[in-house]
Order: structure tokens, then C-alpha cells, then sequence
């Protein structure tokens, strides 16, 4: 358990210094903005592309992860969409619940996968996280085309921002290098070996500068029932559903990491792009951050995976 915690704790302490330092005002909401761009279309990218271009394809870990996980996703996204007329609240509020239930923050779940289960691990979640992350932003861009207020832009929004955006880049130039057969040379490993430890920093960093705990109490129910479906539902799901695709115990943990990973900061940015009900789905993010710090680890233990 030590040294489990040993490698989930800096993660989460992370978050913990990025909340206080935006409490404490170091920088103003621009440099907070523009940290998060320096991030997400550099830092994080450069993080990716290493882990997607050395993982193991043939390992036969990386397939059953990325079929459990996106399986699971799409079956709690049909599951939401059927129980709409049930929920009783507002479209745009309604796209902030099906963020909520299905949306998850990278940031978090790489750096924990890479302490659970090592370079191999996270080499797998590189993968697994380049396959789903593209299809949930697809899906949740075109339901907040539907129902968020005013479309905020549609479509032609939705196809915009999937094609500006650096994370598919990032896998998909991982994976063509990868299949390649290239290796990195020593110049390339070092600049690569440079820029990852700051990825990680950076996004834990930024998501805790990003957490909103105002909006949290205000409609304290649902999003309770929002973070139980994200935090305890997904994983146990995605855990099951990958053993019986063939994933041996790596790829299970990994499948369960990747669903209880608390909902993404992204999906604030895309809710108030696109008409969706940014406070509720900002308390979500929030509430589901500070949860999975206790449920991650007790997900884990309960699962053997010390």
C-alpha cells in the first residue's frame, strides 16, 4: 500500500498546489489561459507522442483496454441519452450530465497508470487514451451540437475543433511511428525526455488551477449521482468488461484507471464553446477530482492491484 501511495499522492498533491496557487493569485486568469495553451498544444503532445511511438502493440494489452474502455463509454453514453426524458432538467444542463458520466482527465490517469504499472503501463494508456479520447470528444461535441443553447457554432464547430486537436495529432503520430518500425535517436529521446516530466507537472498544475467548488453545492444530488456513475460504475464496468475481451491483469488495471479518472477540464472549455451548462458540469469536474483521490486508491485495493 506504501508504495502505491507513494506514486498516486504526488499526483493528487499536484492538483492540491495548482488550487492554492490559483487561490493565492500568482498569476491572473490570462496566465493561468495561457499556461494551459503552452500545455496542452506543446507540453502534452511531446508527452504522448514518446509513450504512443514506444508502446507494445503486440503485447496483446493494448487492444482489450482500448475495446473495454471505449465499449463501456459508449454503452453509458446510449444509457444516458435513453434516460434524457427521466433526468427532467434543461438540454444544456443535460450535456453537462453526459460530459460528466463519461469524460475523463488524462492528466490524471497517465501519470497514476505509469506509477501502478510502470513504462509499460503507461505505454498501453498512451494507447487506450488515443483511442478514446478522439471518440469521446466526438460524441459529447455532437450532443452539445443538439441540445447545448444557441449550438454555439454546430457542426462546423465540432468538426473544427476535432481537427485542431493536438491530443488525436499527438497519438496519431505516435502510432504511424510506432508501426514505422523507427527508433528514436539520441537527440530526439533527450528532447522528448525533457518536455514529458513538464507535461505532467504542467496539467496536474492547471487542472487544480481550473477546480470550481462554488458551483458544487449548488446542485449537490445530481452531482453525486453524476460522480457515482463516473468514479464507481465506469471502472468496475471497464475492469470486467476487460477480462472477458482477453486482457490479463496489467490490462484490467489499466481499463479500471481509465474509468476512475475524475471528469475532464476540458469539458468546462467545451461547455461554454458550445451553449452546455458550464457551472454544473465545472462542480462535477471539481467534486470528482477530490473523490477519486479516495477512490482511486480504494478501487485499486479492492481489486488487488497492491
Amino acid at each position: 500500500m506504501s508504495g502505491l501511495l507513494a506514486g498516486i499522492v504526488p499526483v493528487f498533491a499536484m492538483i492540491a498546489l495548482g488550487w492554492g496557487l490559483k487561490v493565492r493569485g500568482l498569476l491572473a486568469d490570462e496566465g493561468w489561459r495561457a499556461v494551459e495553451r503552452l500545455t496542452y498544444f506543446i507540453f502534452y503532445p511531446a508527452f504522448l507522442v514518446p509513450a504512443v511511438w514506444g508502446a507494445d502493440f503486440s503485447a496483446g494489452t493494448a487492444r482489450p483496454v482500448a475495446l473495454s474502455t471505449i465499449g463501456v463509454s459508449f454503452a453509458v453514453a446510449a444509457a444516458t441519452l435513453a434516460a434524457k426524458p427521466a433526468l427532467r432538467i434543461s438540454d444544456p444542463g443535460f450535456t453537462s450530465v453526459f460530459q460528466g458520466v463519461i469524460r475523463w482527465n488524462g492528466f490524471v490517469f497517465l501519470p497514476v497508470a505509469g506509477a501502478v504499472f510502470g513504462e509499460a503501463g503507461l505505454g498501453t494508456a498512451a494507447v487506450a487514451f488515443g483511442v478514446l479520447a478522439p471518440a469521446l470528444n466526438v460524441i459529447c461535441v455532437l450532443a452539445l451540437a443538439k441540445w447545448g443553447a444557441g449550438q454555439g457554432g454546430g457542426r462546423r464547430l465540432a468538426l473544427r475543433s476535432l481537427g485542431r486537436n493536438p491530443i488525436i495529432w499527438a497519438c496519431g503520430v505516435g502510432a504511424a511511428l510506432n508501426l514505422s518500425g523507427l527508433r528514436p535517436n539520441a537527440m530526439v529521446e533527450g528532447v522528448f525526455g525533457m518536455m514529458g516530466p513538464g507535461a505532467i507537472a504542467l496539467g496536474l498544475i492547471t487542472a487544480g488551477a481550473g477546480l470550481s467548488f462554488r458551483y458544487a453545492a449548488a446542485r449537490p444530488l445530481l452531482i453525486v449521482s453524476v460522480a457515482a456513475v463516473k468514479l464507481l460504475l465506469l471502472p468496475v464496468a471497464m475492469f470486467y468488461v476487460c477480462g472477458w475481451l482477453g486482457g490479463d491483469r496489467t490490462a484490467q488495471g489499466i481499463a479500471l484507471l481509465a474509468g476512475a479518472a475524475p471528469g475532464a477540464a476540458a469539458s468546462y472549455v467545451l461547455a461554454r464553446q458550445m451553449g452546455g451548462d458550464a457551472p454544473l458540469i465545472a462542480g462535477v469536474v471539481a467534486f470528482t477530482t477530490v473523490a477519486s483521490a479516495a477512490t482511486i486508491p480504494l478501487l485499486l485495493a479492492a481489486f488487488r492491484f497492491l
